[in-house]
């Protein structure tokens, strides 16, 4: 019987519950799938600071470099916020990005029908929505330089080579062709210069698929598009910054932001997460939702452990649970015939696994 080894890393404020409700859906999976999965813990984030002053400890990086994938909830919070810039949690997960070579981060957005009152747009709108986000990951103005600051003057500078742009577009391009073989390229290329090299990549990219239709649009639009007709989206390729913001963005066309997992990819180890972030204040409660991270358990089993069955089984157990009415407090007011806390959903959708 296979055997993976994966690396967890919980974080900070709600990381801790969220991950454990995943793990404990993909234990289930085992019992019904024909592989096993082997889990060591490692630290990131504020909690990683605390202990060690590092908030990505070089072991940390060994162990997951080491792994067959990587399990990750949510750093941050309040705490460490007056930290200098590479001592606060988030520089630790930028870190760790950076050391594995994952230069494409994947978001799907899907409407599930039994939650489309959930977001503020129009059902009519919703119904049907079914996009990826493909983001850059590891360039852009997050990681450019020269960056500095001072009292009067601050600078930070947006860098893309030619061979970052190509990689992501082809991650998109090929993506594409699994789906309704449409790229959208969101770039600002009538005002930077960075942007007219990225179109002018992405369609040099394009002539390897001819099979795929390939579209331009600036940023500012397609923030509006989002919201007005997202059922036109298939792929959207991004740039890191925009596909940050845009990416948060279409967290609320899903009404939660606690729906939404990631992949993030192109390294030799994969990094998954749901898109929130660490909410400390609500850490410890047991109200967090933990699907979007149960989902990015199952984008875990698809896009490094090539176990596409049962990345399916926790999808569709995720559907069916919904389905019955059963709601973390996030959801409470749509359609709910049961309250759950945290662990209570984990264990829902554990038992559920069984029955698809």
């Amino acid at each position: 019987m296979k055997c993976y080894n994966i690396a967890i890393i919980k974080g900070d404020g709600i990381g801790f519950e969220i991950v454990n409700e995943a793990i404990k859906v993909l234990n289930a999976v085992c019992l019904n799938e024909n592989f096993k999965l082997s889990y060591k813990e490692y630290l990131m984030g504020g909690c990683a600071y605390d202990i060690t002053n590092n908030p990505l400890p070089n072991e940390t990086v060994e162990g997951c470099k080491k792994s067959d994938a990587i399990l990750f909830g949510a750093i941050g919070g309040e705490k460490w916020d007056s930290l200098e810039r590479h001592l606060r949690p988030e520089s630790g997960l930028l870190r760790l990005r950076k050391e594995l070579g994952v230069y494409a981060n994947l978001r799907p957005i899907n409407v599930f029908d039994e939650l489309l009152d959930v977001s503020t747009i129009k059902p009519e709108v919703l119904r049907g929505v079914d996009l990826l986000i493909v983001r850059e990951l590891t360039g852009g103005i997050y990681f450019g330089q020269p960056r500095n600051k001072n009292t009067k003057k601050a600078l930070n500078t947006m860098v893309y080579t030619k061979e970052e742009i190509k990689r992501v577009a082809i991650v998109a391009f090929d993506s594409a062709m699994r789906r309704r073989k449409k790229v959208c390229s969101i770039d600002k290329a009538n005002v930077l210069e960075v942007s007219q090299l990225w179109r002018e990549t992405v369609e040099e990219v394009a002539k390897n698929y001819s099979e795929v239709s390939l579209s331009h649009m600036y940023v500012d639009n397609a923030a509006m598009q989002l919201v007005y007709d997202p059922k036109q989206f298939d792929v959207m390729l991004t740039s890191n910054m925009f596909g940050d913001i845009l990416s948060d963005e279409a967290s609320m066309i899903c009404g939660s932001i606690g729906l939404l997992p990631s992949a993030s990819i192109g390294g030799k180890v994969g990094l998954f997460e749901p898109i929130h972030g660490s909410a400390p204040n609500i850490a410890g409660l047991g109200i967090a939702n933990p699907i979007a991270t149960i989902m990015s358990a199952a984008m875990m089993l698809r896009f490094s452990l090539g176990e596409e069955s049962a990345a399916l089984r926790v999808e569709k157990a995720i559907q069916k649970v919904l389905k019955d009415g059963y709601r973390t407090k996030d959801l409470a007011n749509y359609g709910a015939k049961k309250i759950c806390s945290t662990s209570e959903m984990g264990s829902i959708i554990a038992k559920n696994v069984a029955k698809i």
